[in-house]
């Protein structure tokens, strides 16, 4: 009898610890992403400055496509989303952090950032560092502009970029000794002999959207 009870309380406890263990159903989300409409000032502010490792996001300043200031920052960074289609769906937002192709750089960088936007030679006092880590939704490697693959003069040097992270030089004439070939993993020059040349440089996942050839 006292085996039996000593067993049932066993059983008992072992139950109770597998109950203990079970995830609770209203468990956020493992990514930090916000529940909610991606439109909210939370989501955007979430999705922008995850471009950025944390300790860089957690204190820059996030902008939205208007350049209003959704979140003020203390370390000189800023991040913003970069995608110059616009949303597939502007009533609702982005629909991924991809597709807002959000871009976190340094004062540098936006300088380089607001030039490339107007079209205008980038003037920079010294190189700017920039990270993009959801990548973004595909660039003709060699010509600025150029948006969508059925565009691009070359459809092999289209690339739908993962992770991966930017230096803007101060002298896009310094890029001149690299590769191109963005096949390689190793960091390549992307718009090389423009104004707005740029050293690409992939991280884990940078294949993501699009296999090495």
């Amino acid at each position: 009898m006292k085996y039996f009870t000593l067993l049932l309380s066993v059983t008992f406890l072992l139950i109770g610890c597998q109950q203990e263990v079970k995830p609770p159903a209203t468990a956020e989300k493992s990514n930090g992403e916000p529940e909610g409409p991606h439109t909210s000032v939370e989501w955007r502010v979430w999705a922008y400055s995850t471009a950025a490792p944390s300790f860089i996001a957690e204190n820059a300043t996030v902008i939205s496509v208007d350049n209003k200031v959704l979140r003020e920052g203390t370390n000189g960074w800023t991040c913003m989303a970069a995608n110059p289609r616009g949303m597939s769906d502007p009533e609702n937002g982005w629909k991924d952090p991809h597709e807002a192709m959000p871009m976190c750089g340094d004062a540098e960088t936006m300088k380089w950032a607001m030039a490339y936007m107007s079209g205008k030679k980038p003037e920079l006092d010294r190189d700017g560092w920039a990270y993009m880590l959801h990548g973004d939704m595909g660039e003709d490697n060699t010509t600025p502009f150029v948006f969508n693959k059925e565009d691009a003069k070359d459809p092999s040097q289209w690339i739908e970029s993962g992770p991966h992270l930017m230096l803007m030089p101060k002298d896009p004439a310094s890029l001149d000794g690299y590769t191109t070939d963005f096949n390689e993993g190793s960091p390549y020059v992307m718009f090389k002999g423009t104004l707005y040349a740029h050293m690409m440089i992939p991280v884990e996942g940078y294949y993501s959207y699009q296999s090495k050839k």
